[in-house]
């Protein structure tokens, strides 16, 4: 028992004098008064990539209010009908799966695996994305294959590894389940069930899930005593020596663009070849679309395929620049071997840094709430 005591102790000396060693490089009661000054024009400049244009970056923040598309208004009757949508099984082939059995609230709408199972059980090649703020992206999905939430919905009823499906026939089920009826004249005039109206709903629902206030939002409009110090060098280093904010900006903490992290495991098992598999454009090679942090405490595991189980584990990774592939001979001439994005570099961040960084990451949560499944026709 001492023994342990002991060794306990050391550890806790040796990573609290590592600390003040960093307290000492930076002024960190300068960093918290500017940080928490509610003005963003207080805070030291974000040290941007060359590449990045300064003149449209929008810093990290608070997220804005959402907007509704003006085919597609919100309604207080169209988000319950989308909700019960989500939730409803009978929208896949097997009248097993919903949406809601990859999209769960209590695992920050995600399902917590590294790949999600579907119809037969058969397994996905990519992770689930949580649709937490999805209403923010500008595209949907790891490749971007959906530029709108109403074209996202129908995408996995169709899957056939997902829900195996096909939007005409859910919406024959769903016109033929009593009860609907009523719901669908509520939110859109009339009881006509369409595959448009189906689309719409579902979106609405999905446009209405978004993070409640977190420790971060709070630090920055004034309250100064939610960061711990190193927190608030978490942030810091997250706008400067960490290189974060070149992709996770904006208050959505995405530049909801597509980049090459490196992990495409080229002619290897775990080959995803990424946005390219739509576009067919030889520069989308490996690309991914950048995933939101928000909530990035609460849905691992990480990057596009799941293989990450910790946010230690993901910026040891970015510390040491991400994997650049090198061809081999017979590679040479290959016209579609990916190219990890400039913006990868070693960072050089120290244990301590890199502890720093995962603290402030994990401010970016807010409290998790459970929705309640709803009573289905």
């Amino acid at each position: 028992m001492q023994k342990h005591f002991f060794i306990i102790t050391t550890l806790l000396f040796i990573t609290l004098s590592g600390f003040q060693v960093l307290k000492d490089q930076y002024d960190l009661d300068d960093l918290r008064a500017r940080y928490s000054s509610g003005l963003t024009e207080k805070w030291p400049e974000a040290a941007l990539d060359s590449s990045i244009d300064r003149s449209t970056f929008q810093d990290i923040g608070h997220l804005p209010e959402m907007t509704y598309p003006a085919d597609n208004p919100y309604s207080d009757e169209k988000k319950e009908l989308g909700k019960m949508l989500f939730f409803d099984p009978r929208l896949s082939e097997s009248g097993q799966i919903a949406c809601a059995s990859c999209h769960d609230s209590e695992l920050g709408w995600g399902d917590g695996r590294r790949n999600s199972y579907g119809h037969n059980r058969q397994l996905g090649k990519r992770n689930a994305m949580t649709i937490l703020n999805s209403g923010y992206a500008s595209s949907l999905f790891w490749d971007g294959r959906a530029a709108t939430l109403e074209e996202q919905a129908a995408l996995p009823i169709q899957d056939k590894l997902e829900m195996n499906s096909h939007i005409s026939l859910a919406t024959e089920t769903i016109a033929n389940t009593q009860g609907y009826a009523p719901h669908f004249k509520a939110a859109f005039g009339d009881e006509t069930v369409t595959e448009e109206r189906i689309k719409k709903a579902i979106a609405t629902f999905e446009r209405s899930i978004v993070s409640r206030t977190s420790r971060f939002d709070l630090f920055i409009d004034g309250k100064s005593e939610a960061f711990t110090d190193r927190e608030v060098l978490g942030l810091h280093l997250f706008r400067t020596k960490a290189q974060c904010i070149n992709c996770h900006n904006t208050g959505y903490f995405s530049d909801n663009q597509f980049h090459n992290t490196g992990l495409t495991y080229y002619g290897r098992p775990f080959e995803d070849l990424g946005q390219y598999e739509i576009t067919k454009n030889k520069a989308d090679v490996g690309k991914f679309r950048t995933p939101t942090l928000r909530e990035v405490g609460k849905t691992g595991p990480y990057m596009h395929n799941g293989l990450f189980t910790s946010l230690e584990v993901v910026v040891n990774l970015y510390n040491t620049g991400m994997p650049h592939p090198k061809r081999k001979k017979d590679q040479m001439d290959d016209p579609l071997f990916p190219t990890t994005s400039h913006l990868l570099k070693p960072l050089e961040l120290d244990a301590q840094e890199k502890a720093a960084l995962v603290a402030f990451m994990k401010t970016l949560s807010s409290r998790t709430y459970r929705v309640t499944p709803p009573e289905l026709p």
